[in-house]
């Protein structure tokens, strides 16, 4: 069977599959033990057991639960409500005013929590309320929302960083690291647009609250503290080196559980759900890593991956056309599949060709990270979206609207690190030294 006729075989079987509403990692594995079958002689049996062991069994895949676990843990705590006091101060004389919590509310819950959907839930269930009741408007309300959330997946601790650092190899701490400056510039980029949007629409930005004093400002900005010094102790822990992204993990979940302890919001209601919301997150997680796994050994067995990247290099395409290919390939991904999933599924197949074009790992796991931030807020299928209309009980076609500005300054972003890659590789090359 020809390469490509076999490729459009599998991914038609896939898409078939997965219409019919079957778990993305049980579709993933029956799709790999079907290439096994049709274009290999070998028994996908005595691969599935070896395989599903090998994807499971990583040390570096332990810092997953817990990262999960803290973004829990602070989602059903009232850690998150403190942030809007505390920044709402700071951005009245911002164009746009008090929407900007929005995007630095987003930053901050993603430094601690590494999920793109609980930190659109936790800061919108934070925030929505506060700016609809002083007149903001709500278009630009909920896009900047859908935009933001993403943050939890490009600011470290990154739960989309950890699965794409196991499958192709490269080290977290330095994806954490590689992933400060760019998710910094995005919020300003995001930041950008709402400034741009309440300078072309001054009518729809109610007017400032009440002046406050700088003490003032800073009382109310007391409340940021913990949230802060949580930040400060996972992150500072994995840059200092004095622990693994693992070790920091648990670092994150013991002062998370502490800071509820302190405030007077723990309770072993919250406790409870927070580790089973975790568990389920982590079995989801989990399936996907082990069904993807065991395609990726089936597409060894068949030579795609090795056919695909022989036939990308024919093309002789420069570093540049291929990232844009790249680009349009996941963007596409994202409207049927979610982040993780794209992640597990390509890894196998682009690695080649991105390892053959001489394309930092490091950088490409940026890249990737901004690709799967766009496939959060496009539809039928990005996860923003649904968290947001569940929040606000908009139409989908509205939410997706509202995103589009949001959406294009990612693009944006990904011209800026593609122009200037130094933005992601100069700061762990700096912390950790050249690779």
């Amino acid at each position: 069977m020809e390469p490509a006729t076999a490729s459009l075989i599998l991914i038609g079987i896939m898409l078939a599959i997965l219409t019919t509403g079957v778990w993305i990692g049980l579709a993933l594995g029956l799709v790999g033990y079907i290439a096994f079958a049709l274009m290999t002689n070998a028994s996908p049996a005595l691969s599935f057991a070896t395989t599903i062991w090998g994807s499971m069994n990583s040390w570096t895949l332990t810092a997953l639960p817990m990262f999960i676990w803290m973004g829990e843990i602070l989602f059903r705590s009232s850690l998150s409500d403190d942030m809007f006091k505390g920044l709402a101060p700071w951005m009245q004389r911002l164009p746009g005013r008090l929407l900007h919590t929005n995007v630095f509310g987003c930053g901050i819950f993603a430094a601690i929590s590494g999920s793109s959907a609980a930190t659109a839930a936790t800061i919108g269930k934070m925030t929505i309320p506060e700016l609809r009741k002083r007149g903001y408007d709500d278009f630009m309300n909920i896009g900047s929302l859908a935009g933001s959330g993403t943050l939890g997946l490009l600011i470290p601790p990154s739960i989309i960083m950890i699965v794409y650092g196991v499958a192709a190899e490269v080290s977290i701490a330095r994806l954490f690291i590689a992933g400060v400056i760019p998710g910094i510039l995005l919020m300003l980029v995001f930041s950008g647009v709402l400034m741009s949007w309440a300078l072309m629409n001054p009518d729809k930005v109610p007017p400032r609250d009440a002046p406050m004093t700088l003490g003032e400002k800073l009382h109310e900005s007391r409340r940021l503290i913990p949230i802060v010094a949580l930040i400060m102790i996972v992150l500072g822990s994995i840059y200092t080196g004095v622990a693994t992204p693992t070790e920091s993990a648990v670092l994150g979940v013991v002062g998370s559980l502490a800071l509820t302890v302190l405030t007077g919001t723990f309770s072993w209601k919250m406790f409870n759900a927070s580790v089973m919301g975790a568990v389920r997150t982590n079995a989801m997680i989990g399936l996907i890593l082990a069904g993807a796994s065991f395609l990726t050994v089936a597409m060894g067995f068949t030579g795609l991956p090795r056919i695909f990247a022989e036939w990308i290099n024919s093309l002789g395409l420069s570093q540049f056309l291929l990232i844009m290919a790249l680009m349009v390939v996941y963007i596409i991904l994202g409207c049927l599949i979610d982040g993780i999933s794209m992640v597990v599924l390509t890894a196998a197949v682009v690695m080649p060709a991105v390892k053959a074009a001489g394309i930092d790992l490091v950088w490409f796991g940026i890249f990737v990270v901004l690709v799967v931030e766009m496939a959060q807020i496009t539809p039928p299928v990005g996860f923003n979206l649904y968290v947001l209309q569940g929040l606000t009980a908009k139409p989908m076609g509205y939410i997706a609207l509202a995103a589009l500005p949001f959406f294009l300054a990612m693009i944006a972003m990904v011209f800026v690190i593609i122009l200037i890659p130094d933005i992601v590789t100069w700061l762990p090359n700096q912390m950790l030294g050249q690779k």
